[in-house]
């Protein structure tokens, strides 16, 4: 208790600092060369940090030195083992320590600190930044430059399965929340030397470490710089998550579609390499935003590869037809009901209207009453603790479901039409893409309410004419439908054998477009044949 009035009494004292801005933007400043001024220079920039270490000793029992670090973001032990100790060691041969301190930062580097990554500095406003990154930075008194040495660690979690893409096959590992396990994930899969990862800082204070991952020699040239040139363009104060370099790189921001594709896969993100895509990562987000993005990709899983393609492309034909329940059900089912009963078989016409006689809301509202509900629902379930979501979500369909039905608020025709529609948008496998699918759906309902099956039309074509318009880094979005590209339809609503994909997509203008060798398919059905003509013999 007394510490924090100390500390309180100080902080009121002390005045006011002004905020300080990039680091990249401060001015060259040369060391000192005296210890004590580097270290009060330290100190003022960080103010009274708690865990801002500085601890003096003696290199070699000879010159003054110190070590400064935050222990928050370092390994001490290794501090201890492979910093302190052997630079405290005066036992060695003294007669070949360099006496000139020019050359003093060369014979520690190669023969004192057991340290992989390292680097040497003679701004000392750089080692703010230095430290910052979890760099353990050694100042020697009367030298002009200071050592720094990478020992970081950073705790996280382990590797786990994706919480937000389940797939039946398929490898049970997902990105979390460490840029180098993620790296290595990527790594472990894709051993070649044409994997490339380009890292470096984003945000004027998170310094968030960035990585474009391409495979030379596959990934467009123009693409990378397009990447790399969106991402150059940020200057915001912090990049705490992958989504917010989605928002600030995407094509057209204000589109409901989301036009980058976030994965928490490894195995979808190296397929999306192979295919000449680039990948972007984030250090401290679990999810991997893959460019380009086009419509017919939300729709894909790993099991779509992972099983026959007859079963993949029924998969997906489902989740096609899911998406059509989702966002076109509730508006045909209003228009029809309010606007033109007589397309529906008669018996089944009356015995809507019979259920509806209670009902004392027109179809219209009915429907918006029910969709807001079930929104409701559903946010409140993905932010309750699993245990509790899973047992307020029994409740709330079952229980809240037939009693409004029981008072009159909903005819159970409507409870259906609803409920058909909240399965087919979790049929989705992408969140975003599910999320546009619903949003789209309130003014369908509208629409159809006020309009009937002509303001369903209305809506479906400014939709289309809106899909036709997307581009991501420049393909339009509803590619290979829209311009249609023949031989790249093998891949979309239908999945061909994996034999038969002989090149990469071609609208991603990759230098190498061969993904098969181009006597694969031949050499297949010759082994086929040849084993059976063999086993008749």
């Amino acid at each position: 208790m007394q510490n924090w009035k100390q500390k309180y009494t100080s902080f009121k004292q002390k005045p006011a600092r002004k905020a300080s801005s990039a680091q990249d933007n401060r001015p060259v400043k040369p060391l000192d060369s005296s210890l004590k001024s580097n270290i009060s220079f330290i100190r003022q920039v960080f103010g009274e940090d708690s865990d801002l270490i500085v601890r003096n000793f003696k290199v070699y029992g000879r010159h003054d030195a110190a070590i400064i670090f935050f222990s928050s973001v370092v390994d001490q032990n290794q501090i201890q083992n492979y910093v302190l100790k052997p630079l405290m060691n005066v036992s060695s041969d003294l007669s070949e320590i360099p006496k000139d301190l020019k050359d003093l930062p060369d014979y520690i580097w190669s023969t004192t600190v057991q340290v992989t990554q390292g680097n040497r500095t003679k701004d000392l406003n750089a080692l703010a930044s230095i430290l910052l990154e979890g760099n353990v930075v050694l100042i020697i008194d009367e030298m002009d430059q200071a050592l720094y040495f990478n020992l970081r660690k950073i705790e996280h979690r382990s590797i786990e399965q994706p919480q937000t893409e389940q797939v039946i096959r398929g490898s049970r590992d997902g990105f979390i929340e460490n840029l180098e396990s993620n790296i290595s994930l990527l790594r472990y899969r894709l051993q070649t030397p044409d994997f490339r990862v380009v890292t470096a800082p984003l945000g004027v204070r998170t310094r968030s470490k960035v990585a474009v991952c391409y495979i030379e020699g596959i990934a467009d040239p123009g693409l990378v710089q397009k990447v790399m040139k969106r991402l150059s363009a940020i200057n915001v104060d912090g990049i705490l998550d992958a989504g917010y370099i989605e928002q600030f790189i995407e094509d057209h921001p204000l589109s409901p579609f989301p036009q980058v594709q976030p994965t928490e896969r490894p195995d979808k993100s190296i397929a999306s390499l192979l295919e000449g895509r680039v990948i972007i990562l984030v250090d401290g987000s679990p999810f991997c935003l893959i460019v380009p993005a086009l419509f017919n990709q939300f729709f894909q899983t790993m099991d779509d590869y992972t099983e026959r393609f007859v079963v993949g492309s029924l998969l997906r034909m489902i989740r096609l037809i899911a998406l059509l329940f989702s966002l076109f059900f509730p508006a045909l089912y209003v228009s029809i009901i309010s606007f033109n009963p007589e397309l529906l078989p008669t018996e089944f016409a009356v015995a809507i209207t019979g259920a509806r006689a209670g009902v004392p809301f027109p179809a219209v509202l009915e429907v918006l009453i029910m969709e807001v509900f079930m929104e409701v629902l559903r946010e409140a379930t993905i932010r309750l603790p699993q245990m509790i979501g899973g047992a307020l979500s029994i409740v709330g369909v079952l229980v809240i479901g037939q009693a409004a039905v029981a008072a009159g608020l909903a005819s159970p025709t409507t409870v259906v039409v609803v409920a058909i529609t909240t399965i087919g948008s979790f049929a989705t496998p992408a969140y975003n893409a599910a999320i546009s699918s619903r949003m789209l759906r309130f003014p369908l309902i509208i629409l159809a309410g006020c309009f009937g099956l002509y303001g369903v039309m209305l809506g479906t074509i400014v939709i289309v004419n809106h899909l036709l318009f997307l581009e991501s880094f420049g393909v339009p979005y509803m590619t290979p439908f829209v311009p249609t590209i023949w031989k790249d339809l093998k891949d979309s609503i239908v999945r061909v054998p994996l034999w038969w994909m002989r090149s990469r997509p071609s609208f991603l203008n990759t230098p190498d477009p061969d993904l098969l060798a181009k006597d694969i398919p031949k050499m297949h059905t010759d082994l086929i044949f040849k084993e059976k003509s063999e086993a008749d013999e």
